[in-house]
């Protein structure tokens, strides 16, 4: 190492650790990360790719699955926007999905499917793989943290999927609890509240920008992590950080890491 070289090496490693202290105090009081679950914990398009195309190979069905996927998720903001507006009753993501479904087979003209056929597949949403990092990043941060997924999915599919995928939460919080879907206030707000802390000692952890908005407008801290194929190979949104949140991470074992542990 040369004399000259040795200035700039240590003042870029006191600029890291003032960096590192700072995201430290910042994430001090933080008691609780809350997870969004369908894209940033789970592989839902993948997963129903893989499962709806072998259901289709069993029952001799030449359809399009990939697109078949990509509009029964396309059709999941705008069910539920239909609750918020008041055009349905309160009505869990089970059903919503179940109705999508159906319209969906009719599109794409996928006829004979039985009640327990419909049941299946509406229940595929129960059965997604988690990304490689998530059990991983999920479990080093429950030794440290209250870790819970807070997503619009029912109580029934959450707790069906952590069984399935492994995922270790301390608890589950279902859209049925608030009744109402993310981003409305309530579900972060009564999310907190459940478990008796404030905002502001709670982290929302999501792999798209509009959730970690809504949480840090309630108070609460933000951690990103992108998942650039969770949309296919074509993916436009979410592709980066596109807000100034607490933590910004490469996958969830990364935001543990960050977290300290």
């Amino acid at each position: 190492m040369t004399r000259s070289a040795l200035p700039n090496q240590l003042a870029t490693g006191t600029r890291h650790a003032g960096e590192m202290c700072e995201k430290g105090q910042t994430m001090q009081g933080v008691k609780a990360i809350f997870f969004d679950t369908f894209g940033s914990v789970v592989d839902w398009r993948g997963s129903l790719i893989t499962e709806l195309s072998e259901f289709g190979a069993q029952r001799g069905l030449a359809v399009d699955w990939t697109a078949f996927v990509d509009e029964w998720r396309g059709a999941y903001k705008p069910s539920m926007d239909r609750v918020r507006s008041g055009a349905l009753p309160w009505t869990i993501l089970d059903e919503l999905h179940r109705s999508s479904l159906e319209t969906l087979a009719a599109k794409f003209g996928i006829a004979g499917l039985s009640e327990d056929d419909l049941v299946h597949l509406t229940k595929a949403w129960h059965r997604l793989h988690g990304w490689a990092d998530a059990v991983p990043g999920l479990t080093r941060l429950k030794s440290r943290y209250i870790i819970a997924p807070l997503s619009n999915g029912n109580v029934a599919l959450l707790v069906n999927l952590a069984k399935f995928a492994g995922l270790p939460w301390d608890m589950v919080f279902g859209s049925e609890i608030p009744r109402a879907y993310k981003p409305d206030p309530q579900v972060y707000l009564g999310a907190c509240a459940m478990l008796g802390f404030a905002p502001g000692a709670v982290m929302m952890a999501a792999a798209h920008n509009y959730d970690l908005a809504a949480a840090r407008a309630l108070g609460m801290k933000t951690g990103f992590f992108a998942r650039p194929t969770e949309y296919g190979p074509s993916q436009t949104k979410d592709l980066r950080a596109e807000g100034e949140w607490d933590v910004v991470a490469q996958d969830i074992e990364d935001l543990a890491r960050q977290m300290g542990v």
